[in-house]
């Protein structure tokens, strides 16, 4: 559903100028093959992507300043073992600024530029379509599917979002995000078709004249009325993704008001007052059911809403990070807000996806899990013959997003308002009763912040960020 602007004028008023977001790194390397059209293949109800040589252009961070080159490598990135990255560099696969460095001990300085060259694998993403909410001369606005990442990152190119549109409309298009969802999030995203319109869009995000709703999956009955959480959130670990509660973070408000609650079909009083301790000595078994929640999240930080779920005990309910019990024990992290486990998280979460499949604990509720289990990305003990890089199996469906999805984004003023229908997982189960469309009394958008203590205060550049 979308109110269309009347006119161009109304709809891009003048806004400040502003720092566009997006820079692209110097072609301080050539790459050594650029495939066009990408080499995609459908395969399973996946995309995925024959492997191609490949470089990474990729600027000093502030937090890499003054460090060792292999020690960047080795701390940052989880993709292929130290050994493979000492070797790369005293071969010459990554240069510094260009050149080859002297050793592995080399120093990055600020305006470095590091470039990596290697044969790259992709991993399949979802076969489902983008779809198109609305689309006029300026702006696109998509419906991301699950799984797919917004930019090239990491260990994805074309199988993002960027790449995949331009695949379809010509390799001289260039769609240029306004805002950012995390890849295993799906919904609303506004792609513009040219700088003066990207730019305009990404200036109203960020100056707070735009409302946001999600719609998600949680374990557990969420409590009704509106629950609001404003426990700062730190990031503890950017290779692994990983943040947390923290009374050292940064600010971070969320509206929650729930939508429904589905218990389980074989509930009785018996089953649900059973104590953690009497559920095999699994705390998070006694959450019952789940609960659809729609969320406004008022700041902006990477992971706001998978955290301030898992800290008030109802985490996305196929959450691999934040509802594991492998990584965080049996309470599933609730209530947590100490760094005294921290390394142990983190051990554990680096080993999910490698020698463990990354587990929810929605897995354990369905008669699918060994399924999953099978399923599920990890390594093969397989290598590739050109690059003897370790190679991954296909990841399950259940792999390819979580139950987060971006439902409504909506102008203060009035000039448009974009919505998607509820997704899939977010209807009632066959054989139950309940809300096959937003309602009304559950709009986290008419929610009153004055009344609530939660007036908006200005943020920096939250477009730039991910609340998922």
């Amino acid at each position: 559903m979308a109110l269309v602007p009347s006119s161009p004028r109304d709809k891009y008023p003048p806004y400040p100028p502003d720092k566009f977001p997006f820079t692209e790194p110097p072609p301080v390397v050539i790459t050594p093959c650029d495939p066009w059209p990408p080499p995609y293949y459908l395969e399973d109800g996946l995309r995925k992507v024959t492997p191609y040589h490949y470089t990474y252009n990729t600027f000093c961070k502030e937090r890499w300043r003054g460090r060792e080159i292999l020690d960047i490598f080795a701390s940052e990135f989880r993709d292929r073992p130290t050994e493979y990255y000492e070797q790369a560099i005293v071969e010459g696969r990554v240069v510094l600024n260009g050149k080859q460095v002297a050793s592995t001990k080399s120093i990055v300085k600020n305006g470095d530029v590091i470039s990596h060259t290697l044969h790259r694998h992709e991993p399949p993403v979802t076969a489902t379509a983008i779809g198109i909410v609305h689309e006029d001369d300026d702006l696109i606005v998509i419906n991301k599917p699950a799984g797919m990442p917004v930019h090239p990152a990491g260990r994805y190119n074309f199988n993002s979002i960027i790449e995949i549109m331009r695949a379809d409309r010509g390799y001289g298009w260039n769609p240029l995000p306004c805002n950012r969802l995390d890849r295993l999030t799906s919904g609303i995203m506004f792609i513009g078709k040219h700088k003066a319109a990207a730019e305009t869009m990404s200036a109203q995000i960020r100056e707070r004249t735009v409302k946001k709703e999600y719609v998600t999956r949680v374990v557990g009955e969420f409590p009704t009325g509106e629950i609001v959480c404003e426990k700062p959130i730190l990031q503890i670990s950017p290779k692994l993704g990983l943040n947390r509660v923290r009374a050292n973070g940064k600010e971070a408000k969320t509206v929650f008001k729930r939508l429904a609650y589905y218990p389980p079909k074989d509930s009785s009083p018996d089953e649900t007052d059973k104590s953690g301790e009497e559920q095999n000595g699994m705390e998070w078994k006694k959450l019952r059911g789940y609960s659809i929640v729609r969320c406004m999240p008022i700041t902006g930080r990477t992971h706001q809403l998978r955290v301030h779920l898992q800290y008030l005990g109802h985490p996305i309910s196929n959450d691999p990070i934040y509802a594991n019990q492998r990584v965080f024990g049996p309470s599933l992290g609730r209530a947590h807000s100490e760094d005294e486990n921290d390394e142990d998280i983190m051990t554990r979460l680096a080993r999910m996806g490698k020698e463990d499949v990354a587990d929810a604990v929605a897995y354990h509720d369905e008669m699918v899990d060994q399924y999953n289990k099978r399923k599920a990305e990890k390594m093969t003990g397989e290598t590739c013959d050109v690059c003897d890089t370790p190679l991954y199996s296909d990841p399950g469906a259940h792999e390819l997003g979580i139950y987060l999805h971006a439902r409504r984004y909506r102008c203060e003023t009035g000039r448009w308002d974009y919505e998607t229908e509820l997704p899939d997982w977010a209807l009632p189960p066959p054989g139950m009763e309940g809300p096959r469309e937003s309602t009304l009394e559950t709009d986290p958008l008419a929610v009153d912040l004055k009344k609530l203590g939660l007036e908006e205060e200005e943020e920096s550049s939250p477009a730039a960020t991910g609340t998922a």
